[in-house]
């Protein structure tokens, strides 16, 4: 009875330091998937290698982040679960199981407040105010900035020969009259152009990286060329100032 309680307090001491390094992680700009991925791979001490590990590697507050989570996954963890059994079984069998399920009850309770949303709120907000004091880089949580979940998103879209998109300038695309915005741009050769003009042309090969409604996004991934082509871009523009004048009375009332 007493393995079994003192694994399940390991287990739960390890989801409480993976909740707070997921936040920390989400607030560096990481999707909350892939921070809590990381964060469970640091602590556990898989060590995966993935995309999102060479993103952390390459982030000075993220490799700061999981550092800290691996230390503890191979030191800090292992001795204070140590300790505190060696502290319980200085107490005959009662007392020990008293003391332990006390603990158990107690970081349950911690558990079940850091799910809470008015608690992830103050938690990420304090994070952010530790990130910002004590690194010189600014640590944003752009998934919330940009309202990411439900019907808005991040997506790319893969440019082939035909395409509506293909060879022409993003001003000639006129994707913002869709609703959709150009992040970024993955040029043939693997060059990327963050923030590209409207003058920039995009080729076939390349690929786009866009904001907007997810449906529109996987509209344009699909969209033909030639005259098919701008019909659907024309309902498209249609579709987002029908949206957008749907969305003005909605605040006017």
């Amino acid at each position: 009875m007493l393995a079994a309680a003192t694994v399940l307090l390991v287990a739960l001491v390890s989801l409480l330091i993976t909740r707070v390094a997921t936040i920390a992680l989400t607030l560096t700009g990481m999707a909350r998937d892939a921070a809590r991925f990381q964060a469970r791979s640091a602590l556990s001490g898989t060590g995966f290698t993935t995309t999102e590990a060479e993103a952390v590697v390459s982030h000075p507050v993220r490799r700061r982040i999981v550092m800290t989570l691996m230390l503890l996954g191979s030191a800090g963890l292992v001795t204070t679960i140590a300790t505190l059994i060696l502290t319980f079984a200085s107490a005959d069998r009662a007392q020990a199981l008293a003391r332990l399920g006390v603990l158990i009850v107690a970081l349950t309770g911690l558990l079940w407040l850091s799910r809470r949303a008015w608690v992830d709120r103050r938690l990420s907000a304090l994070i952010a105010r530790l990130l910002r004091r004590y690194t010189d880089l600014e640590a944003a949580d752009y998934a919330q900035l940009l309202h990411i979940g439900g019907e808005w998103g991040v997506g790319e879209v893969a440019v082939r020969e035909g395409d509506w998109l293909a060879d022409t300038t993003l001003g000639d695309l006129r994707l913002r009259e869709e609703g959709v915005v150009a992040l970024g741009l993955e040029l043939p050769g693997g060059e990327y152009l963050g923030a590209p003009s409207f003058e920039t042309v995009v080729r076939p090969g390349a690929t786009l990286v866009l904001y907007g409604r997810a449906e529109r996004l996987a509209e344009l991934d699909d969209r033909p060329g030639g005259a098919a082509g701008q019909q659907a871009h024309e309902q498209a523009v249609a579709d987002a100032r029908r949206s957008s004048q749907a969305e003005r009375e909605r605040a006017g009332t």
